[in-house]
């Protein structure tokens, strides 16, 4: 049920900052020493992931509720969310005391339904609708129309992509305040909202700043529509970067970041693994995936980036504990480390040792071994998962593993036998 029509400018950017200016966080803009050595550059990060809610997300659900008249609130506010908007609009709601209904998926993990209900408390009703966000969505604008109630977008609105550029309202004052001008600007995007705010605000204060968007490799959904002239849904999308993975962008967020977004660019959701576990290991910084994105974009982008000042919004930090195990995992085989194979045994004793001794370099590790003995048959497949102790000796050991099996199956060259077995 939005009302918008017009194109988003700086002045509904500013208005927004000054309607949350005494309701969220004013987040730091962080100055990372490491990063900065890393890449040769002043790195400075704009700490979301600090909100009340972990978010940016707040911004935009708490200023586009703030705009509903408040007699229409009062009858409650919608909006259908897995993740951080969910948590933006119930964390509103309890702080205006208004009713929301929030529609998610089926398939959303308890974790993120017992976030939802911690914020919002007693104005909180969470309707578990459908398999996907898509279904879960429909039944949002439904109810709307059925009771009479305002659907919150989570990014294709002008008053939640102003919510959102706020927040670079406080990056650029406090570069002024700095004496830093920025010379480059990385920001995620999912469906917009967070590039078209801060982007519309960038450019109207900071010009000569580059503002960078950064997608993850498997939801470009951004770089399509650059590519095609329009909005278009993706054919299929990797949802391991949540906040971001988005099959279709916005009609106003695409329109204000074809004028405003100078750069687009992908990241592989296994780079996004390793920017996690860094960003733990030597900052003590916890960052969901799409929180990553822009700091991992750093990689991407190296090249450009000697003697700048770099500004990076780690847009939020919900990172499931859970996940951990999937992150390692997928950074292992973005650098080269962890790889699967099928593989023939001969049926005897033996057989293992003679595969260590004969395959493995001295410092690699099985880190998987599944096999079931055959019946009234020589050799058998294993599904067999080794750690590298340095990228560098793939070559050495695949020469070799096709001497052990020259049938073998590299399941790095099979997605569907990876996602099947392993």
């Amino acid at each position: 049920m939005t009302t918008n029509t017009a194109v988003l400018t700086d002045d509904a950017v500013l208005k927004a900052y000054e309607v949350l200016k005494p309701i969220v966080r004013h987040t730091p803009l962080q100055f990372s020493a490491y990063l900065s050595q890393k890449y040769g550059c002043n790195v400075y990060l704009k700490r979301e992931d600090l909100q009340a809610v972990r978010s940016f997300k707040i911004r935009g659900a708490y200023y586009a509720i703030s705009q509903v008249p408040v007699d229409v609130r009062q009858r409650g506010v919608v909006c259908a969310s897995a993740g951080n908007h969910a948590q933006g609009v119930a964390w509103t709601s309890a702080k205006m005391a208004i009713p929301a209904t929030i529609f998610m998926p089926v398939t959303t993990p308890k974790q993120k339904v017992d976030q939802v209900k911690f914020f919002g408390g007693d104005n909180v009703t969470i309707e578990l609708t459908g398999d996907t966000f898509d279904e879960a969505n429909s039944a949002a604008l439904v109810f709307c129309e059925q009771h009479n109630q305002t659907f919150i977008a989570p990014f294709d609105d002008l008053n939640t992509m102003a919510g959102q550029g706020s927040l670079a309202v406080e990056v650029f004052n406090d570069a002024a305040e700095n004496g830093t001008n920025v010379d480059f600007l990385f920001a995620a995007i999912g469906g917009g909202g967070l590039m078209s705010g801060i982007s519309t605000h960038a450019k109207a204060v900071s010009p000569q700043t580059t503002v960078v968007g950064v997608e993850p490799s498997g939801a470009a959904s951004m770089a399509k529509a650059f590519a095609v002239g329009h909005p278009q849904a993706l054919t299929s999308v990797d949802k391991f970067v949540d906040g971001a993975a988005v099959q279709k962008v916005g009609r106003l967020t695409y329109a204000t970041c074809q004028d405003n977004v100078d750069r687009l660019i992908e990241v592989p959701e296994g780079l996004v693994s390793t920017t996690i576990l860094d960003l733990y290991t030597k900052l003590a910084l916890v960052a969901e995936p799409a929180g990553a994105l822009s700091i991992a974009a750093l990689e991407v982008y190296k090249d450009h980036l000697a003697g700048k000042n770099v500004v990076c919004v780690v847009s939020g930090g919900n990172n499931d504990i859970n996940r951990m195990q999937e992150i390692e995992e997928r950074s292992l085989i973005h650098e080269g480390l962890q790889h699967y194979f099928v593989v023939n045994f001969a049926q005897r004793a033996g057989a293992l040792r003679q595969f260590v001794s004969e395959v493995l370099n001295p410092d690699d590790d099985i880190t998987k071994f599944e096999y079931t003995k055959k019946v009234n048959s020589a050799q058998g497949p294993v599904l067999i998962g080794v750690r590298l102790g340095e990228a560098k000796n793939l070559n050495q050991l695949l020469s070799r593993l096709s001497d052990f099996d020259a049938n073998y199956i590299n399941l790095q060259e099979n997605q569907m036998l990876y996602r099947m077995l392993v």
